[in-house]
This record gives structure tokens, sequence and C-alpha cells, in this order.
């Protein structure tokens, strides 16, 4: 079982590699969802600032 054939609905339980592989990918996800949310939120405080 590798990280490309493991599916999350599978009856199998992860090995620990993959499994965390699969974590690593998440927490990558949510750091770079994180980064840009916090980009978006200070670019519309600067926009509102601006306005005023």
């Amino acid at each position: 079982m590798s990280i490309d054939t493991y599916k999350l609905t599978s009856m199998e339980e992860p090995t620990d590699e993959v499994l965390s592989q699969l974590m690593r990918e998440a927490a990558e996800d949510a750091r770079m969802a994180n980064i840009q949310a916090t980009k978006r939120y200070f670019d519309e405080l600067k926009q509102a600032a601006a306005a005023i």
C-alpha cells in the first residue's frame, strides 16, 4: 500500500508510513489555506481603511 493507492474509504487500516504522509499533506494544505485566508483578511482591512 502506498500514499498513491490508499483510499480513505478502504476497510484496510493504513500503514504508519501512509498515515504519516496523509497527515503531513493535510497539515501542509491547512497551512497554505491559513496563509491565503490571512492575506485576504489583511487586504480587505487595508481596502476598508483606505475607503474611510
